[in-house]
């Protein structure tokens, strides 16, 4: 028997930054230093990467092209 689905398919790194454009990604992240016990630095980071097709369709905002001006 032959098996239809190969498990070990390869995907580029084009192919996977396309998927993350379309569908959008957020990172989330916290540092905390502390010495003895007392917090000194807190740095958070909070990142949304996303193409602008895609922000224009999730805000419903409408879509204006170069030679279009706003009204």
């Amino acid at each position: 028997m032959n098996n239809v689905y190969n498990k070990s398919k390869e995907v580029s790194l084009l192919e996977i930054l396309d998927r993350v454009l379309e569908a959008g990604v957020v990172i989330s992240g916290d540092i905390v230093i502390s010495v003895a016990n007392v917090d000194l630095v807190y740095l958070g980071l909070r990142a949304l990467l996303s193409s602008v097709e895609t922000m224009e369709k999730l805000s419903g905002s409408p879509k204006i092209g170069p030679l279009q001006e706003s009204t």
